[in-house]
């Protein structure tokens, strides 16, 4: 992990590439992922669709 001044960011970043790309997650990332959000509660991420 970053910083943790830009954890926020870069959780954000790395979500939005999974999305983008259509990458899985495992249960570990998950959990981890849904960990570090949950400081975020408020975060909207706008992503399209890799082609």
């Amino acid at each position: 992990m970053p910083a943790p001044a830009v954890h926020r960011r870069y959780i954000g970043e790395w979500v939005v590439t999974k999305h983008r790309w259509g990458l899985a997650v495992d249960q570990a990332e998950r959990e981890a992922l849904l960990s570090y959000a949950a400081s975020c509660p408020n975060a909207n991420l706008a992503f399209e669709r890799a082609s």
